[in-house]
């Protein structure tokens, strides 16, 4: 059954509210004894924004138990016996770890029950923040997010201010009007940030917006904005100008290979990059060491993104080999490759289920270790009879959901047997959790 607004260790009155195949959803009504890793939630949105459910769990406690749930997936699901699961990673931020928040603007702000229980009269209705939990057309009017470095919550405070004074419309959702629409900031450990404007239609007083806003900040280093009148908030297809600053970010993360200078990675507008740096460095240099790459081995990297993962098995490993379906992700990874001196590491573009066959064997050579990291669904199953065709000795498996990586390690089985599983926490205050499985070759 999934509690929401439990803890886990809560005695009380749980009340049903849907069936779902396999589960229950229910809600905690009543709490008669309260579980010991109960603390006071920080957030004053806790509860009305559904961005991070867990700040009521003391976060030693948190990650302890998103540990056994990877444990619990991999063992019911997966079938996996004879592992070994090492303690979870705790990450060193618990809050103000995010470098990438995307927020909404909105004419027709979503009101709180309490706000509408009042008889304040609410005559500017914008608002600028997250949408309200299932509520497609209701933006949650956010005051500070805790999981967003302090700068963050200033910047996007002060675009919502100025966007207000200069009478920028906000974006109607359900009407389709208005200039204001989405804004996403990004940002590195060096303080330095990146602003996303879309906006719906014209505007004369952009310019002046985008102008006082680098006045105001001069740890904004780049602005870009572009129009979408599309139907849907994706920014991924809308045609961006930079306005001023720098095109990219850098980021960096240390070597692990002796006398090679730190790793530095270009984050553009559209690029992906992990939203926790500082826990991100840690899940690649365990998964580095998971893989026990030596000198001389080839490497394959499936869904390699931009080639970070890539880019850490080439301090070690004599060929690495990255393949990635979005276009500009391959264009990041081959240019981060670059940027860092790697000439041993080599991308392609292109669907999993057709580009990883024989042919790229032939041209790449058999690899000694296979890593794979899969969106949230995990692998297709051409994905994975293609590995267990190829019969690599390793494979390191890092998952997002241990749902699907279970799923697919039962599979994997037939030919593997699972050693180790770490689980890696990268988001704190929410139920997600990374996991490591290393895979050895019966």
């Amino acid at each position: 059954m999934l509690v929401t607004g439990a803890a886990p260790g809560d005695i009380g009155t749980v009340v049903g509210i849907r069936k779902k195949k396999g589960y229950i959803e229910g809600r905690m009504e009543h709490i008669e004894v309260p579980s010991p890793d109960r603390v006071t939630p920080p957030c004053s949105h806790f509860g009305s924004c559904g961005g991070c459910k867990w700040q009521h769990i003391d976060y030693r406690a948190q990650a302890a138990f998103k540990g056994q749930e990877v444990r619990d997936h991999l063992e019911r699901l997966g079938k996996v016996r004879d592992a070994h699961y090492f303690p979870s990673l705790e990450a060193p931020q618990a809050y103000r770890y995010r470098n990438k928040t995307e927020y909404s603007f909105s004419a027709l702000r979503w009101l709180s029950p309490a706000e509408m229980a009042s008889d304040h009269v609410f005559e500017d209705r914008t608002g600028l923040g997250f949408h309200a939990p299932g509520l497609w057309d209701k933006v949650l009017d956010l005051d500070e997010c805790h999981l967003v470095p302090d700068a963050g919550n200033r910047i996007r405070k002060w675009i919502r201010e100025k966007g207000r004074l200069l009478e920028i419309p906000f974006f109607h959702m359900r009407e389709k009007s208005g200039c204001l629409r989405t804004l996403t900031l990004r940002s590195n450990r060096q303080n330095e940030w990146m602003v996303i404007l879309q906006y719906a239609e014209e505007h004369p007083a952009l310019a002046t917006l985008a102008g006082e806003l680098q006045a105001a900040f001069p740890e904004v280093v780049s602005f870009y904005w572009g129009l979408n009148a599309k139907a849907n908030d994706s920014l991924y297809d809308v045609p961006l100008e930079l306005v001023f600053g720098v095109p990219h970010l850098t980021e960096t993360m240390a070597a692990v290979a002796p006398n090679r200078p730190a790793l530095r990675f270009q984050i553009g507008p559209k690029s992906f990059y992990q939203t926790n740096p500082e826990q991100a460095e840690v899940l690649y240099k365990r998964a580095l060491e998971m893989a026990e790459i030596e000198p001389g081995e080839r490497v394959y990297d499936l869904y390699t993104g931009t080639g970070t993962i890539a880019l850490f098995m080439a301090q070690t490993a004599s060929y690495v080999a990255g393949i990635e379906s979005v276009p500009e992700a391959i264009e990041a990874a081959k240019e981060n490759a670059r940027f860092n001196g790697f000439d041993n590491a080599h991308f392609e573009v292109g669907d999993m289920r057709h580009l990883f066959n024989a042919d790229f064997v032939a041209r790449h050579g058999a690899p000694n270790t296979v890593v794979t990291d899969p969106p949230r669904d995990g692998m297709h199953p051409k994905v994975v009879e293609q590995l267990l065709a190829l019969e690599a000795p390793k494979i390191l498996y890092i998952s997002c959901n241990s749902a699907t990586q279970a799923r697919d390690l039962e599979l994997l089985q037939s030919k593997y047997r699972v050693d180790h599983v770490q689980p890696v926490d990268l988001f704190p205050q929410t139920h997600h959790m990374e996991s490591i499985a290393r895979l050895t070759r019966l």
